[in-house]
């Protein structure tokens, strides 16, 4: 199954008030694993840069003066996400500024069923702590130490591996793995992994041939037997 997951930068908290998108960044998983595939772009937001949101992102409206307009880049960006889920974190927040940005194009608006906000998620699956995309990060391990600043696809790459833990689907992959493994033992198969050099043996020759000759004095209908060259 293919899900996109997304992140933004914005001018403010409001797209109602003037508040614009900056910057989209957008990861392709499928099967719950990250393949490769993005989608990012920063976007002139045809107004200046309040300090504060410039504070999170440092996205300068010098810097941005050149970028396309969200209009230039909405195809692509369409494209890229089709129809399939939207993984998102605080999913109302972003969506919202998406929709209000083609609104203003005419263009309709991305349904709220196509939403997998893994705010939500994490609020059930860890009641009564903080979940920002921080503290995720650093209760399943994730090195976020590259996030100085919030950038949209750097985010989205996080999330992609949050989500992934997020939802058990890590664990699920390693139990399959294993399960693969022991099938190919049990169909006679070399195991993928295998020693570069085999251990060396424990047995000596001496006490093999003092075994040969404990065996002979048994009987010739020892089990032995049928496994000796």
């Amino acid at each position: 199954m293919r899900e996109i997951v997304l992140d933004t930068e914005t001018t403010g908290l409001d797209p109602l008030r003037g508040d614009r998108l900056v910057e989209i960044g957008c990861v392709e998983i499928f099967n719950r694993m990250p393949t490769g595939q993005s989608f990012h772009r920063h976007i002139n937001p045809e107004r200046d840069m309040p300090a504060e949101a410039f504070a999170v992102h440092g996205l300068s409206g010098e810097f941005l003066a050149d970028k396309p307009r969200f209009a230039e880049v909405v195809d692509e960006f369409l494209e890229f996400i089709g129809d399939t889920p939207l993984v998102i974190h605080n999913a109302s927040f972003d969506i919202g500024f998406i929709n209000a940005e083609l609104a203003r194009i005419s263009r309709p608006p991305i349904p709220r069923d196509r939403l997998v906000d893994t705010l939500l998620l994490a609020r059930r699956k860890h009641p009564g702590v903080s979940n920002r995309l921080d503290d995720l990060c650093s209760r399943y391990a994730i090195d976020n130490s590259r996030r100085t600043k919030h950038g949209a696809l750097l985010d989205a790459e996080l999330l992609a591996e949050v989500y992934i833990d997020l939802i058990g689907a890590r664990q699920s992959q390693l139990i399959l793995a294993e399960t693969q493994a022991d099938r190919t033992i049990r169909e006679g198969e070399a195991p993928r992994r295998q020693r570069q050099l085999p251990l060396a043996p424990r047995v000596s020759e001496a006490a093999r041939a003092e075994h040969r000759a404990f065996a002979a004095t048994l009987g010739d209908k020892l089990i032995w037997n049928d496994y000796l060259a």
